[in-house]
C-alpha cells in the first residue's frame, strides 16, 4: 500500500514493522502510519460507514484502556484530538508519546466493527554538527589544516528518534560529491592522516530520519595548507625597459602563496617615494626602484610569512647592490690582414651589467655592431670582441669597453697596434743558416785539434806535414834494453848502438836498432830540419821522441 507523504525508507520500516512478533505491536494491526512530531495527523477508521451512530477510538487495547475519543463526547479530553468526518481522528502537534496502537470502532444496531492501526512518530534530526580538529577557521568559516597533522572529523545529530542514519559525502572542486562512509547513529567519527590536495574540499554530513525519511545536513570547506620547504630567495636585476633596478623575491612550493615584503632599513619600500612599481604573482614580488638614490654597497631585505607561521629567522633574504668592475688586456697587437681578440671580464657586479664596446672616443655613444669584420660574443660576465682583417687605418686605435647597471658604469681601454707582417720563412731560414755554419765552425776546430776522433788524423793535414809522433810501449822498452845491454857486452868498441821506439815521420813508421853512422845522419838530419824550421816549437807541433844511448860517443 501507498502511504501519501511516505518515504521509501518509512514505507520499507513499515513493511517491516507489519511482521513484527506479538509484543511489539498489537495483533490484528491492519495498517502502520508514521507521523513527524509537531505536526498534523489523521487517522482514517476504515470500516466506518456514513450510517454508523457511533464512534470510538482507543489508544491501545480496548478491552483494556478507555476510548481516547468518542463520538458521543461533548468535549474530547485534549484538544488536540478532533474527529473528521464522523470517523477519523486528527491529532495536532503531534508527540512522541503519541506513538502507540489505535483502534477505530463502530457500533451500527448494536453491531461492533473494529479497525486497527499504528502509529509511529519520528522526530529530528534537528540539528546536525560539524566538527574538524585540529583545524583553523578563516574570516568567511573556512577551515584549514596542516597536511603534516592528523585530521579528526566528527558529526553529531541531535533530537532524533528513533537513531538516524549518518553518511559523509566528500566533492572537491569541479567534481561530483562522492559518499564514502554510512554508519548508524546519532554520531560518527573518521580520521586521515598524511593530507594531500586532493583531499581539499567539501565536507557535508547527513542525517536521516529512517522512518520520516527526513534529513539534515552540515558541510564545512576544508583547505589543506602546507609551508614552502625551503627559504626565501631573492636577487637584484636590470628591468627590460630603462635603466632601473629590479628586486625580486621568490618563496615557491607552498600553499596557499606566502607574503613577501622587500624592505630598507626595517622601513616597508613599497610605500616610498622612490618605488616605481610593485607586482605580486604568487611566489614572486618583484619591486622597481628609481636609481637616483642607489650607490654601490646599499642592501635590501625581503621578509616573507606564511599562514602556518615557520621560525622567523628562516624567513628573510638579503640583496646587495654593486658597481660593475672590469678588467681587460689595456695592449693588444694585431698584424695587417688578421685576426684579433678584445677580451673585457666583469669581475663584480649586481645586478649584472650590460657589457658594450665603443670605438671612436669622440663618440662614445657610437657602440660597436656585430656583423662584417666584427664578431661580438659574450658568455656569462666575459665579452669577446673579434676583429678580423685587421686594417692599420682603420682599426689601429683606442677601444673602450663599458659595463653599466643601474648602481653605476666602469670604463676600461684597450689600445691596439696593427703591424705589417714579418717574412717569418726569411727569418726561419737566416737562423738554420746562421746555425749550420755555427755547427761546421765548432766541428772542424775540434777535429783539427783533437785528430783521434777521426779514423785518421793524417786526413785533415797535408802529406808533407813534420810532426812526429813516438808510441812508447812500457813492455817492450824493457825487453829493448835487456837486449841492448847483451850488444854492448859483445861489441863494446865497435860502435854506439841506439835504440828508437818508434819514428813517425809525416807518414813513414821505422823502428829497430841503428848504428853509430845511422845516428850521426840522423843527428844530421834532425839539425837541416831545425834549421828549416826554426818555429816549429812556437807552432805547438807534437813532437815526441825516445832516445836511450849517446850519440857519437857521448
Amino acid at each position: 500500500m501507498r502511504v501519501p507523504g511516505w518515504s521509501p525508507a518509512a514505507l520499507v520500516l513499515a513493511a517491516c514493522l507489519w511482521q513484527l512478533p506479538p509484543g511489539r505491536g498489537a495483533a490484528g494491526t491492519e495498517e502502520v502510519i508514521v507521523g513527524e512530531a509537531g505536526k498534523n495527523i489523521t487517522l482514517v477508521c476504515r470500516n466506518a460507514s456514513q450510517r454508523a451512530g457511533e464512534v470510538d477510538w482507543f489508544h491501545g487495547d480496548p478491552t483494556t484502556v478507555p476510548p481516547l475519543f468518542s463520538s458521543n463526547f461533548t468535549l474530547p479530553k485534549d484538544v488536540r484530538f478532533s474527529l473528521v468526518d464522523s470517523s477519523s481522528l486528527r491529532i495536532t502537534a503531534l508527540r512522541l508519546q503519541d506513538q502507540g496502537n489505535y483502534t477505530c470502532k463502530e457500533v451500527l444496531n448494536q453491531t461492533a466493527r473494529e479497525h486497527r492501526l499504528q502509529l509511529l512518530v519520528a522526530s529530528g534530526p534537528s540539528n546536525v554538527t560539524v566538527s574538524i580538529s585540529p583545524s583553523t577557521l578563516l574570516p568567511n568559516g573556512t577551515a584549514y589544516v596542516d597536511k603534516h597533522n592528523t585530521v579528526h572529523f566528527s558529526c553529531t545529530a541531535s533530537d532524533t528518534h528513533p537513531e538516524p542514519t549518518m553518511e559523509w559525502i566528500f566533492q572537491q572542486p569541479g567534481l561530483s560529491p562522492e559518499m564514502f562512509t554510512k554508519v548508524n547513529g546519532s554520531s560518527t567519527v573518521f580520521t586521515l592522516q598524511n593530507l594531500s590536495l586532493d583531499l581539499q574540499g567539501n565536507y557535508t554530513c547527513t542525517a536521516r530520519n529512517p522512518l520520516s525519511g527526513s534529513s539534515r545536513t552540515s558541510a564545512k570547506e576544508l583547505l589543506v595548507y602546507y609551508p614552502p620547504p625551503s627559504v626565501p630567495r631573492c636577487w637584484a636585476q636590470t628591468a627590460q625597459v630603462g635603466m632601473m633596478l629590479q628586486l625580486v623575491c621568490s618563496w615557491p612550493g607552498g600553499y596557499p602563496h606566502p607574503i613577501l615584503q622587500w624592505t630598507e632599513e626595517e622601513q616597508d619600500l613599497e610605500n616610498s617615494s622612490w618605488v616605481v612599481n610593485a607586482t605580486g604573482t604568487g611566489d614572486t614580488h618583484v619591486e622597481t626602484l628609481n636609481s637616483s638614490r642607489l650607490f654601490h654597497g646599499k642592501e635590501f631585505k625581503c621578509v616573507g610569512s606564511h599562514i602556518l607561521g615557520q621560525g622567523t629567522e628562516e624567513l628573510t633574504c638579503t640583496v646587495q647592490i654593486k658597481t660593475p668592475s672590469l678588467v681587460t688586456e689595456p695592449l693588444k697587437t694585431c698584424f695587417v690582414g688578421g685576426t684579433v681578440i678584445l677580451t673585457c671580464r666583469v669581475t663584480e657586479s649586481n645586478p649584472p651589467a650590460r657589457i658594450s664596446w665603443l670605438r671612436n672616443l669622440s663618440h662614445p655613444e657610437l657602440e660597436i655592431q656585430p656583423g662584417g669584420r666584427y664578431l661580438l660574443v659574450q658568455e656569462g660576465s666575459v665579452s669577446n670582441l673579434t676583429i678580423q682583417n685587421c686594417s692599420h687605418g682603420i682599426d689601429e686605435g683606442y677601444y673602450v669597453c663599458k659595463a653599466e647597471n643601474p648602481v653605476g658604469l666602469r670604463e676600461v681601454y684597450v689600445s691596439l697596434t696593427v703591424k705589417k707582417p714579418v717574412n717569418i720563412v726569411g727569418v726561419v731560414g737566416a737562423v738554420v743558416i746562421l746555425l749550420l755554419l755555427g755547427i761546421l765552425v765548432i766541428s772542424g776546430i775540434i777535429l783539427y785539434y783533437n785528430p783521434l776522433l777521426c779514423l785518421k788524423g793524417s786526413m785533415f793535414r797535408t802529406q808533407d806535414s813534420d810532426d812526429i809522433f813516438v808510441l812508447v810501449d812500457s813492455e817492450g822498452e824493457e825487453e829493448e834494453e835487456e837486449e841492448a845491454e847483451e850488444e854492448e857486452e859483445e861489441a863494446p868498441d865497435n860502435s854506439s848502438v841506439h835504440r828508437v821506439t818508434a819514428l813517425v815521420n809525416g807518414n813513414n813508421i821505422q823502428a829497430g836498432h841503428i848504428t853509430e853512422s845511422d845516428s850521426s845522419e840522423l843527428h844530421s838530419l834532425e839539425e837541416g830540419e831545425r834549421e828549416e824550421r826554426p818555429t816549429m816549437q812556437k807552432q805547438n807541433l807534437p813532437f815526441l821522441a825516445e832516445l836511450d844511448g849517446t850519440v857519437g860517443g857521448s
